[in-house]
């Protein structure tokens, strides 16, 4: 090349000054580059091929894939039309929640209603998932997003048998995309079953806000009138005295009730609507007392209420019997009565709460 040409020769010198072995060993080179170029360029054919024969879906098989999907969704929104919570089978649920393709969730709940199974659990946690199912199928917000099925045992025990359950009732959110995690399994024995507790869940799991609606209830009101009319009739046979309304005897008894009422969990009871209680499918044996500290049964706080009851009326009784006026004869029996029922009943309470705080050190005669 000629000097101030603007290009610059990949060889500096001319190349009648190199000698023969020199030109020789530039030329298989060249050769040897210009092979494996070759081979490379083949090779990266060969996989782009591969990749658009296998890894990349044709387009028929993409609009099959869309048209089951379709199929199912419109099935499912049909169902959804009739009853807002789906009966399935063991078919059904393998072909319409594990199969793909699914762009939905499905909330499950697993369950036993025959009556020969005896749940009573299961008819209560029914009846707030109708609800809640209801409220999302008659809301202004209704999509396809996610849909409410129910398999009971006796329809698919094959279904309880394919997931390892063993229990009831259960829920389980199958998310549109990827198998269930450890949080798409509801805490029944925490949370409760009340359809507010399930509809938070739903939100943490799946972003659809769902507001719980409940069909009117008319006895809460009745009872609150009833109430009304009879301390209105009394106090309109007491209007001549009123003095009944000064009594320390009686304010401090509604007073004890309301403070046992709510010692023993009862606002617990309104807000997590907990079973009554639970009974074993297996062994047939019914629990009382809920054995974790997060949760209670119904029948639970009626038993602490009945021990709390039996301490306080222990402790009136020995109160009594040291300001009393009667003889000593009585106030010894009621000082007895009163310590016997305090030593019991505190006996019992201890032992619900050592069998609530596994490990608790300390125990008291019974307990």
């Amino acid at each position: 090349m000629r000097r101030g040409s603007g290009l610059v020769c990949l060889f500096s010198r001319p190349i009648h000054r190199h000698s023969p072995r020199k030109v020789w060993l530039l030329g298989e080179r060249g050769a040897n580059m210009a092979a494996r170029w070759w081979l490379w360029c083949v090779s990266a054919n060969m996989a782009v091929a591969l990749l658009l024969s296998y890894g990349v879906p044709s387009a028929s098989a993409q609009r099959k894939k869309e048209m089951v999907l379709s199929e199912k969704v419109s099935q499912l929104m049909e169902w959804t039309n009739k009853r807002p919570v789906i009966r399935m089978n063991g078919d059904k649920f393998r072909r319409l929640v594990k199969a793909p393709p699914r762009n939905y969730s499905v909330i499950v709940m697993f369950t036993a209603l025959q009556l020969h199974r005896q749940c009573v659990v299961c008819k209560q946690a029914d009846e707030e998932f109708q609800i809640l199912a209801n409220s999302w199928r008659y809301s202004s917000a209704f999509t396809n997003r996610i849909f409410f099925a129910m398999v009971d045992f006796d329809e698919g025990s094959d279904v309880f048998q394919m997931l390892n359950m063993n229990s009831a009732p259960t829920f389980i959110n199958f998310p549109a995309k990827g198998k269930p995690k450890r949080g798409d399994t509801y805490e029944l024995q925490v949370r409760g079953f009340s359809a507010e507790q399930i509809a938070r869940w739903i939100a943490d799991r799946t972003d659809v806000n769902i507001r719980v609606i409940r069909p009117p209830n008319y006895a809460g009101p009745l009872m609150l009138g009833l109430l009304l009319a009879v301390i209105g009739g009394l106090v309109y046979l007491r209007r001549s005295s009123m003095e009944f309304l000064f009594n320390k005897t009686g304010w401090a008894f509604a007073a004890l009730c309301f403070v046992l009422a709510m010692t023993s969990g009862q606002m617990w009871n309104h807000i997590r609507g907990p079973p009554y209680a639970h009974k074993n499918p297996h062994t047939g044996y019914v629990n009382y007392i809920h054995g974790s500290s997060q949760a209670q049964f119904v029948a639970e706080t009626h038993i602490v209420l009945l021990f709390n009851g039996g301490v306080t009326l222990g402790m009136v009784l020995l109160c009594e019997a040291a300001t009393s006026d009667m003889d000593i004869g009585k106030r010894k029996i009621m000082c007895v009565a009163g310590i016997a029922l305090v030593v019991l009943f505190f006996s019992w309470m201890l032992s619900i709460f050592r069998s609530k705080y596994h490990g608790y050190p300390y125990s008291f005669l019974m307990s």
